[in-house]
């Protein structure tokens, strides 16, 4: 099963909408025969990839999977199906797939046909890898992960807005490694024209795994001449924007190749960042890495939507001159803080990385 959840981790960032699956097949005797993972695009699924490498070697022998298989007709077979065909006598898999089209019909099907069915081996591992998925099906967003870096004293940038480079090489090559696997990047309009990113990813080798970038930019503020509007139509741009009159800014934007995500206003007129998340959801995004300034990441703080932080932490201090990594956001007591429980630190060249998980409750 850790070797299934591995070749899952290949596919993060490229299925969606799917979940990220990965399969090994065994043969009677327990040799690896097949192995698979959902390819770009959310298909074909592990399942029948795996079965096509095994070949004639499946038949009597164990398929470990990092999903239940899915019994339902989409775009291709249902993976039960697929197995039941190829002789499989036994399928582990950690967790049942919570897609209202599965809910445990795929593990029935197999029952039903003969095969045994393990569930529950590994399956902490198995959530991890698709709490994206998980989360659009179950709560209608995607998962957002906020990724930043900072001085120890939590300062993002100098008042003067100088912030490359706070954090080493090693830390920056980190920080594109992981927008390889999230489906889109999202970043606030200050930031766009203040830095006028590309949001791509810049490893040697997996330049062609960069995300959808997103800007937040209700009065649709972002210079026609940006970057990420120049590249619209050869690394998908998104623009998150107030709903309203389609005026020859919007017109422009469109021309371009940018899509436009429209949503209504919240309380202080800024894009309503609950509604814009369940939009980004019914597009299909399952995990958004945030790497906005202050003032996304106290929207998103407010309004509890971040669940996980990558944050890279560099051994300097700035003081109260530079900026904070997030600006006010109305909390006037210490109940009211967003709160966080710690999963890891590790050391990234001279810097450290901290990531953090929303507390639950």
């Amino acid at each position: 099963m850790a070797a299934a959840c591995a070749l899952a981790r290949r596919g993060l960032g490229r299925v969606w909408p799917n979940p990220a699956v990965g399969c090994v097949v065994l043969d009677a005797a327990g040799r690896v025969a097949g192995r698979g993972w959902t390819r770009p695009g959310g298909r074909p699924h592990a399942e029948t990839e795996a079965l096509l490498a095994a070949g004639p070697r499946a038949r009597g022998g164990t398929a470990y999977v990092t999903l239940e298989p899915c019994s339902h007709h989409g775009a291709t077979p249902p993976c039960a199906d697929a197995l039941i065909a190829a002789g499989i006598k036994r399928v582990v898999a950690p967790l049942p797939d919570p897609d209202p089209r599965v809910m445990g019909a795929g593990f029935r099907r197999l029952r039903q046909a003969g095969i045994e069915v393990v569930e529950g081996v590994g399956r902490r591992d198995a959530e991890a890898i698709n709490e994206g998925f998980f989360r659009r099906v179950r709560s209608g967003r995607p998962f957002v992960a906020l990724k930043t870096a900072t001085t120890l004293d939590g300062r993002i940038a100098t008042v003067g807005g100088e912030s490359q480079w706070i954090t080493g090489e090693a830390a920056r090559a980190r920080g594109h490694l992981l927008r390889a696997q999230f489906d889109a990047i999202m970043i606030g309009v200050g930031t766009a024209a203040a830095d006028n990113p590309t949001l791509t990813c810049r490893l040697p080798g997996f330049e062609s795994r960069s995300p959808v970038r997103i800007v937040v930019d209700g009065r649709r503020r972002l210079p026609l001449t940006a970057k990420l509007v120049a590249t619209a139509r050869q690394q998908p741009t998104w623009l998150v924007t107030l709903e309203g009159s389609h005026d020859a800014r919007w017109q422009a934007f469109r021309g371009a190749g940018v899509e436009i995500v429209e949503t209504s206003p919240d309380r202080i007129g800024q894009p309503d960042l609950k509604i814009a998340m369940a939009r980004l959801a019914e597009r299909g995004l399952t995990r958004i890495m945030v790497e906005g300034g202050g003032h996304l990441t106290a929207a998103l703080l407010r309004d509890r939507l971040i669940d996980r932080i990558y944050w890279f932490r560099a051994a300097g201090i700035m003081g109260g001159d530079g900026l904070a990594m997030a600006a006010p956001f109305g909390v006037d007591r210490l109940s009211a803080m967003a709160r966080f429980e710690r999963d890891d630190v590790m050391a990234v060249g001279p810097d450290l990385l901290e990531t953090y998980s929303c507390r639950k409750g």
